[in-house]
C-alpha cells in the first residue's frame, strides 16, 4: 500500500544569530544584529564586564548576515545596510560573523536528525528536507521529536513545516517562527495558504512579486484563481505553468538524499539595484558572503572545484558570466573569493548591478586538503 507523502522541511531560527547567542547568554531578547566585517569584537571592560559594540557605533558600508528576532521586530533584516539599520535599530547590539563556528553547529543538528532518519536532502548550512513518509510515528509526535534531537545537540530552536511536498513545507517551516511546527494537509490549502501574500512562494522573488502586483494579484489564492493564459502571457509558459502549479500546492520534487552535482553555486538578488562605486563596501561584504557560503556547500557536501564563475546581473536584466579554470583543486571561502574576483576583473562594471552569483564547477570528491592557491591577489574591483 502507498503511504501518503510526508515531506517536512527544516528551517534553523535566525541560525548565525542563535549561536552567537550560545557564547553571549546575556544577550537574549535583546536586538542583535550579525555582520560587518569591520565590526568589533565584545571587550572586557576593567570591571569585568563585557562591552558590545552598538550598531550606532559602526562606521561603513557593510551589511546584515543575519538579525535576531528583536531586531526584526524593528525593522533590520538580513541584506540591509548596517549604517542603515543603525537609524532603525540604534542601540542593537553589532557582533561579527563567526563561519566556523556557524559550520560546526550545522553539522551537529543534521547528524542529530540523520540519527532519527537519514532520509534527508541538504539545502544549506541552515536547512534540510526530510521525508518521512516511511516512518510510522505519528506527525506532529515525529516532528517534535525532531525538534527535541535538535534542542539536545545544539541548544538551538528550529522551526519545521510538514505537508505532501517540499513546496508547501517551505511556506509552512516559516508560519509560525521561531520554534514553530505546522503540519498541513492538501485540503486546508485554501484556508492557510491561499490567503498568503503571493511572494511566500519560494522562487517568486521581488520583481516576480511586482509584476504579479501590476496584475492585481497579491495573494497565492489570487495566483491560484488566475488563468493560465494571463500567466502564461506576461511569464513565458514555463514560468506561467509552474506559477499556477505552485499556488494550487502541486510539486511533485522527490527529497534528493544523494546525488552528484555537476556544479554549486550561491546567488542573490538585491532589494534595490547596487552601484558599483557608492556601494562598493557593501557590494564587496555581500561577495565574501557569497563565497563564504559556497566554501560550507562544497566542504558539507564533501567536494573541491577547479572551475570558478561568477555571475552578474545589470538593472537592465543584463546576464554576464565569466569563469576561470584553476591549476589544483580548491573548497576554502578565501581561495573561492580570490578567485571569483579574478573573473570579476574581466567583468565590465559601468551599470548598476541587481543579482551576484558565484559558482563552483568541476567538482571531485575530496579525497586530500585541497592545496593552497598561488599568485591571486584579494584586489577585488568594486
Amino acid at each position: 500500500m502507498n503511504r501518503a507523502r510526508r515531506i517536512a522541511h527544516l528551517d534553523m531560527d535566525a541560525f548565525f544569530a542563535s549561536v552567537e547567542l550560545l557564547s553571549y547568554p546575556q544577550l537574549r531578547g535583546q536586538p542583535v544584529v550579525v555582520g560587518g566585517r569591520n565590526a568589533s569584537q565584545s571587550i572586557l571592560g576593567p570591571d569585568g564586564v563585557v562591552r558590545f559594540t552598538r550598531l550606532k557605533d559602526y562606521a561603513g558600508r557593510g551589511v546584515v548576515t543575519t538579525s535576531t528576532y528583536e531586531a526584526r521586530a524593528l525593522g533590520v533584516f538580513s541584506g540591509m545596510g548596517l549604517m542603515k539599520s543603525a537609524m532603525l535599530a540604534p542601540d542593537a547590539i553589532l557582533l561579527p560573523a563567526n563561519f566556523e563556528a556557524y559550520r560546526h553547529y550545522s553539522r551537529l543538528f543534521k547528524s542529530a536528525v540523520a540519527a532519527i532518519t537519514p532520509n534527508i536532502e541538504d539545502r544549506g548550512i541552515d536547512e534540510i528536507y526530510i521525508d518521512l513518509t516511511d516512518l510510522e510515528e505519528e506527525t506532529k509526535a515525529l516532528a517534535q521529536r525532531i525538534k527535541q534531537a535538535v534542542s539536545d545537540a545544539t541548544g538551538l530552536s528550529c522551526s519545521i513545516g510538514v505537508t505532501p511536498n517540499k513546496l508547501l513545507s517551505k511556506i509552512c517551516s516559516d508560519l509560525d517562527k521561531p520554534n514553530g511546527l505546522t503540519v498541513l494537509d492538501i485540503q486546508e490549502l485554501a484556508t492557510r495558504i491561499w490567503p498568503l501574500p503571493a511572494k511566500k512562494i519560494n522562487g517568486i522573488g521581488p520583481k516576480a512579486n511586482e509584476k504579479l502586483a501590476k496584475l492585481d494579484i497579491h495573494t497565492i489564492g489570487e495566483l491560484a484563481a488566475a488563468p493560465a493564459a494571463l500567466l502564461i502571457s506576461h511569464f513565458g509558459r514555463a514560468t506561467g505553468t509552474w506559477l499556477r502549479q505552485a499556488a494550487h500546492g502541486i510539486d511533485t520534487r522527490p527529497v534528493v538524499t544523494e546525488s552528484e552535482p555537476k556544479s554549486i553555486s550561491r546567488e542573490t538578488t538585491f532589494e534595490r539595484d547596487l552601484h558599483v562605486r557608492h556601494d562598493r563596501a557593501a557590494l564587496s561584504e555581500i561577495f565574501t558572503n557569497l563565497c563564504m557560503r559556497l566554501a560550507d556547500d562544497l566542504q558539507r557536501k564533501g567536494y573541491a572545484t577547479r572551475t570558478i564563475g561568477i555571475k552578474l546581473k545589470y538593472a537592465d536584466f543584463q546576464v554576464i558570466t565569466r569563469d576561470m579554470t584553476l591549476p589544483i583543486e580548491i573548497s576554502d571561502g578565501t581561495h573561492i573569493r580570490q578567485a571569483a574576483q579574478e573573473c570579476l576583473k574581466r567583468v565590465p562594471l559601468t551599470q548598476r548591478i541587481r543579482l551576484l552569483g558565484v559558482r563552483a564547477g568541476a567538482l571531485t570528491p575530496i579525497t586530500t586538503d585541497a592545496g593552497a592557491m598561488k599568485g591571486l591577489q584579494p584586489d577585488l574591483p568594486f
